[in-house]
């Protein structure tokens, strides 16, 4: 008779490898201001899905607009200025 073995030692054997790094936990963390700003967006977006939107739903929607816009191009920066080189 041949003994059943568990595939538990062997999944959790390489956990550490399923483990985000410290760069893409660094990653995450400089792209959350545009994540919250994508939320707050979809948030004002689903308000108005049951009704025709108001006059302040049209605003709450532009202003989280604009601020997804804004955390968008502050990342972007921030890349921009780890890449600009000193070019002459």
């Amino acid at each position: 008779m041949n003994s059943i073995v568990t595939v538990q030692e062997a999944v959790t054997a390489f956990a550490e490898w399923l483990e985000p790094t410290n760069a893409e936990l660094d990653a995450i963390d400089s792209e959350m201001p545009v994540i919250l700003a994508d939320v707050d967006l979809i948030d004002a977006q689903i308000i108005t899905l049951d009704r025709s939107p108001s006059e302040l739903d049209q605003q709450r929607i532009r202003r989280a607009r604009r601020r997804l816009l804004t955390a968008r191009r502050e990342l972007a920066n921030q890349g921009a200025e780890g890449t600009s080189g000193g070019v002459a």
